[in-house]
């Protein structure tokens, strides 16, 4: 399961290098230069992971993540040579799951994506397991575990797939502080790495969660990790 990968790369040497490695662990790669290319072939073909490079001519990284995130919600990782902060937070925000920069070798962006798809064969396993569970509870919060919907103050609240599997993770250890190598284990399947890719997501899940909601929040234990708590009267 989940074999069929596509890169969106307009360099070519680099595009067919991962698909030697990738090969060899039995993946089936699908190969697109320009944004139109890559889209034809997700209309064509089951995809199951995208890594896509930014800087590309004509239609950018980013042009062509927010209209795959339209209509598909395939793990996406893009693969970068920036090494600004803020193109990479711009990536996460508009949709990305993760990123990758271009200097890593070949064999740890393959480790990168066998450890996304422990954690999605992971979420399946467990979510099978809460059918008889469906709703998790926290103050006026619920989350459906089968629906994927949360409703706070029985309002209903989209959430990207990431905001699910973080919310889901934090109802479940509510008044626990979360470490960040534990949400990054967890959440994204990786036993270290770059925790700006958490920081992103939290921000985005806690704005959701404050414009609805008083008496939740998600605190920051400075150094550690994260917390949902009870808002404690003034």
């Amino acid at each position: 399961m989940y074999k069929n990968i596509l890169i969106v790369d307009d360099e070519e040497e680099i595009a067919d290098l991962l698909e030697d490695f990738l090969t060899v662990e039995g993946y089936v790669v699908y190969k697109a230069t320009k944004g139109a290319e890559a889209k034809q072939i997700l209309v064509h073909n089951n995809i199951h992971f995208i890594l896509l490079d930014i800087m590309m001519p004509g239609e950018s990284g980013f042009t062509l993540c927010k209209q795959i995130r339209e209509k598909y919600d395939i793990p996406l990782v893009f693969l970068t040579a920036l090494q600004d902060d803020t193109d990479k937070i711009r990536g996460l925000n508009i949709g990305a799951d993760d990123y990758i920069v271009k200097d890593a070798t070949p064999g740890e962006i393959v480790a990168r994506i066998k450890a996304i798809q422990r954690r999605m064969r992971r979420a399946s396993f467990e979510e099978s397991k809460e059918k008889n569970e469906s709703i998790v509870k926290f103050e006026t919060i619920e989350l459906n575990l089968l629906t994927r919907l949360l409703t706070i103050n029985d309002k209903q609240i989209s959430l990207t797939s990431k905001e699910f599997d973080l919310m889901k993770f934090f109802l479940t250890h509510v008044e626990q502080v979360l470490t960040y190598n534990g949400i990054l284990e967890t959440i994204w399947g990786y036993e270290r790495g770059d925790f700006h890719t958490i920081r992103v997501h939290i921000a985005k899940l806690r704005d959701k969660i404050e414009k609805e909601t008083k008496r939740v929040k998600i605190s920051t234990v400075w150094g550690v990790g994260y917390k949902m708590e009870r808002e404690k009267d003034e």
